[in-house]
């Protein structure tokens, strides 16, 4: 039943997003940024949590977890450091992902044999 609660809430998640992508004139890069800055702004103001713990990697998987761990890091820092921790801390949330991204990105350029369309 956890496999079905994850796959239905990240999958509503994209769907939202593939909604927008067809019926607006935005780009991906503007959707991305929009699904960033809302689980931010929901992660800040305590929405997005009931979320995490409903549907857990359904939540935190698509890039509105990412913002989410964001203000998450931010606010948890900022109570322990104050207004240096609010920066330092949305960094230590998310370096991790960030880091891997990066490793498997590089590990993807150096094996794949990329091709130009014609």
């Amino acid at each position: 039943m956890e496999y079905i609660k994850v796959f239905i809430v990240g999958g509503l998640i994209c769907v939202i997003g593939q909604i927008i992508l067809d019926t607006t004139k935005l780009t991906p890069a503007h959707i991305l940024v929009i699904f960033l800055t809302s689980g931010v702004i929901l992660g800040a103001v305590g929405l997005y949590e009931p979320l995490v713990k409903f549907a857990e990697a359904g939540a935190t998987v698509p890039i509105s977890g990412f913002g989410y761990a964001l203000s998450k890091g931010a606010i948890e820092g900022a109570k322990s450091k104050g207004v240096i921790g609010a920066f330092l801390g949305g960094l230590e949330a998310t370096a991790g992902g960030v880091a891997a991204a990066i490793l498997f990105g590089y590990i993807m350029a150096v094996v794949s044999d990329p091709k130009t369309k014609n």
